[in-house]
């Protein structure tokens, strides 16, 4: 237990058992003495006791229960089900699609939520357990599981035979409604789609649709019109052998990238509600029309009627629109079935008009970047390295002789990029998380939860930012002081894994599921892992987690000009995480006998922290990989920190990119020299 002196924070984290207890401890110094007051919060809820426990933290449910109840009684409904997501089944969504959150309380981005009659219940996985145990009221139950197989059993067991469960279609994609179907298929327990959400109709204080609307990118940010890329996709749906009429966009990204246009209704992402209904000869664009602008509408051709004349209809006239057009005679409709909403899907009657895939080719040929995009994308990664490097920098200082938390270092690397040329925000929360926070792989810092830094402790720092040209996404993990041995190795290790994928050659068009496990190899031979995906594609001020790009078995196979994050971690419970993450670009790479070979090239430009690698367990190769590294970061990174006229924080990369020498060398800048320049900074009164 570390008590933390007079004058830092007043709280005591403290290893507990499951029933938690808060401690809150404050320290008074005087004449020498420490007087300390405790005074106990029990941080979960506990149900049990008469009458129940309920932390602050948990939310009152009772009366959007009561009136949601009300809401299913005349529509014969015996249960409906909540998920946590949008109608474009959005990794993030706008605070007004999160129905779950205001049924439960609950806000953890990861979940589903059943209500009966008589009983109410939530799904979720162990990353939020305790999160839902603060939460969460009396009115519900926690279901540690997350599988659709869970929530019918459950339904199965608290719905009469015969029963009707209600579900909104737009918030079902279409392979939850298929096992969800195929769950309940021989209870006698029936599955009712109901297009108007029930949790609206009692959501009073529903939050608003941002009153600012779409926005166009700047032609120096862009290769191809929205003409251009109109043209490229009908021309893959005539090259199609099922000879699709028609292609139904439904991920806000799609349409996003087609038009390229943004908006800001989702955080985070630069994205606006929207459909597309794309045919051979007409555009229909589906959004809220009063958000369009005069100089938009002329922009999009909109007062015509011609091929690349884009026809603005209401957001919510999409279900009608495409009923309308799919009962015309010899019409085929292509879908992405990965994003395309069971609202919509319902609609594609009979089969015989229905083409799908996984993704659509929006989705396909996004997740290749032409050579602007590519140029800009990586110029955005060197500015945004400047501000990474800040941070790292003024922690090093302050963190040994001032009162840093979490939370404060959060603001403090959004603050840096704030700065950076064509900066639009951070691309996500982020996660700033110190000794045991950081064994918690999804943190992110709270007022409630915020650690204190320290040098006895780990931290790890994953964040992003929104710029014109790109959206980054890195993570470091650094020490300040010494880490113990079993640190460096874990942490070395995931090095490995991070270097290992970084330099592999490989075959054009091979799957990142068969290259993901170079990332956990040398972790594997020590006995450890971790438990999250190894990387995801990042896009062109679009979201950090593009999607059809990455390592996993759903994802497409890699081409020249994709990019994706590579982030091997460990994580020890209740003590420290670690975590790698670089952005890199496949490229193509010279072989001594093949053609069509790839490899990737980091993007990502931030020194790794010296103190944590044990260079006794790298390999020549691996070393030579890290040092060429080091040179790359020197030569883009160097002209920017002059540009900006921050000689301080050149000096510092410089200090941390020296070329490795020989096994076993560190090269680190040792740490009472790192002391004695905290105290200097100090003396400056620059903390």
């Amino acid at each position: 237990m570390h008590i933390r002196s007079a004058g830092s924070l007043s709280a005591v984290q403290l290893k507990m058992p499951s029933s938690a207890w808060l401690w809150a401890v404050s320290v008074v110094a005087l004449n020498g003495h420490l007087f300390c007051a405790a005074a106990y919060e029990r941080t979960e809820r506990n149900c049990s006791l008469t009458p129940p426990y309920l932390p602050s933290t948990a939310v009152n449910t009772s009366v959007q229960l009561q009136e949601l109840r009300a809401q299913m009684l005349p529509l014969n409904v015996s249960a409906y089900i909540i998920p946590g997501t949008d109608a474009h089944l959005s990794e993030y969504i706008a605070p007004r699609d999160a129905r779950m959150a205001f049924m439960t309380g609950f806000t953890g981005s990861a979940g589903t939520a059943v209500v009966t009659q008589t009983k109410a219940a939530l799904w979720t996985d162990s990353r939020y357990w305790v999160q839902a145990e603060r939460q969460l009221d009396c009115n519900w139950e926690l279901q540690k599981d997350v599988s659709i197989i869970s929530v019918a059993e459950w339904l199965i067991s608290e719905v009469p035979a015969g029963g009707n469960i209600g579900f909104d279609p737009f918030l079902f994609s279409l392979k939850t409604q298929e096992n969800y179907a195929m769950s309940l298929e021989s209870s006698n327990r029936i599955l009712k789609s109901i297009p108007v959400n029930l949790v609206d109709q009692v959501w009073k204080d529903r939050p608003q649709i941002p009153a600012d609307g779409l926005t166009r990118l700047p032609d120096r940010v862009l290769q191809r019109t929205w003409q251009d890329k109109v043209e490229q996709i009908r021309s893959l749906m005539t090259t199609n052998p099922y000879q699709p009429t028609a292609l139904l966009l439904s991920a806000l990204d799609e349409t996003a990238w087609l038009f390229n246009l943004r908006g800001n209704d989702i955080p985070y992402n630069p994205f606006f509600y929207s459909y597309t209904l794309l045919t051979l000869d007409e555009i229909w664009l589906f959004v809220h029309t009063n958000r369009v602008t005069e100089e938009l509408k002329a922009y999009l051709s909109a007062s015509c009627t011609g091929s690349l004349c884009v026809q603005l209809k209401s957001y919510d006239s999409v279900r009608e629109n495409l009923m309308t057009y799919v009962a015309q005679s010899d019409v085929k409709v292509w879908i992405g079935t990965e994003y395309t909403n069971y609202a919509l899907y319902e609609l594609i009657t009979p089969q015989e008009k229905l083409i799908t895939s996984s993704y659509s080719p929006v989705l396909t040929t996004k997740a290749v970047k032409d050579e602007t995009e590519e140029r800009i994308l990586r110029e955005a990664h060197v500015r945004d390295a400047v501000a990474v490097i800040q941070l790292l920098m003024w922690l090093e200082k302050v963190v040994p002789v001032a009162n840093v938390t979490e939370l404060r270092a959060a603001e403090y690397v959004n603050r840096c990029r704030s700065k950076q040329k064509d900066n639009r925000g951070p691309s996500f929360e982020t996660i700033s998380a110190s000794g045991p926070n950081a064994a918690l792989a999804h943190y992110s810092p709270s007022e409630e939860t915020s650690r204190r830094l320290t040098v006895d402790e780990m931290f790890l720092v994953d964040s992003g930012g929104q710029y014109l040209d790109g959206t980054t996404d890195i993570t470091r993990t650094v020490h300040w002081g010494t880490p113990t041995d079993m640190q460096k190795e874990a942490f070395t290790r995931v090095l490995m894994g991070n270097i290992e994928i970084s330099q592999t050659v490989f075959p054009s068009g091979t799957s990142g599921v068969r290259i993901e496990m170079l990332g956990r190899r040398a972790l594997w031979e020590v006995g450890l892992n971790y438990g999250h995906g190894t990387g995801h594609g990042v896009g062109n001020y679009f979201g950090v987690h593009e999607w059809p790009v990455g390592f996993q078995s759903n994802n497409i196979p890699f081409k020249a000009g994709m990019f994706t994050s590579i982030e091997p971690g460990y994580y020890k419970d209740n003590d420290f995480g670690i975590r790698i993450e670089d952005i890199a670009v496949t490229v193509p790479v010279h072989t001594k006998f093949g053609h069509n070979f790839l490899t990737f090239d980091t993007v990502s430009l931030v020194p790794y922290d010296r103190k944590l690698i044990d260079t006794s367990l790298l390999s020549a190769k691996q070393m030579q990989w890290l040092n060429n590294y080091y040179e790359m970061i020197r030569r883009l990174v160097g002209p920017e920190l002059d540009k900006q006229g921050l000689q301080e924080e050149k000096d510092w990369m410089l200090r941390n990119t020296q070329p490795f020498t020989e096994a076993g060398s560190s090269a680190s800048v040792c740490s009472s020299s790192l002391t004695l320049i905290a105290l200097v900074f100090a003396l400056h009164n620059i903390i």
